[in-house]
């Protein structure tokens, strides 16, 4: 699958469906952006069944700025509506491997119960 544009508009919609959304935070004029973008694409190709979505920081400020992006590029996971990962800096195409490969093994069922105990504390 290739990329999608992540929105304002429609971030609630691709990130609240059930399944892995990994989103690129990135920027036109940021080198280490423009590095990491064809090892997102690749392996957005080598894991079609997952959504891969892009913001462009630039032109999607407030969307950044909702979600604290300081540093681009960023990389966030989310499964079945929960974020389980956001990290700065660029990801080499076997770490973003493996890092698909841990999220699709986790116990959502789990990882539900922790956020439920989470937010009663």
């Amino acid at each position: 699958m290739s990329t999608v544009a992540m929105t304002q508009d429609n971030f609630s919609e691709l990130v609240g469906r059930e399944g892995i959304v990994l989103v690129d935070f990135w920027a036109a004029w940021c080198g280490p952006c423009r590095a990491f973008g064809p090892i997102f694409e690749a392996a957005s190709a080598r894991h079609p069944d997952l959504t891969w979505a892009k913001v462009d920081t630039e032109a999607e400020g407030a969307l950044a700025g909702a979600l604290h992006i300081r540093s681009i590029p960023t990389l966030m996971v989310f499964r079945d509506g929960i974020l389980l990962y956001a990290e700065a800096g660029m990801v080499p195409g076997p770490a973003l491997d493996e890092l698909v490969r841990k999220v699709r093994a986790l116990d959502m069922e789990e990882v539900r119960r922790a956020v439920a105990t989470a937010k009663v504390a």
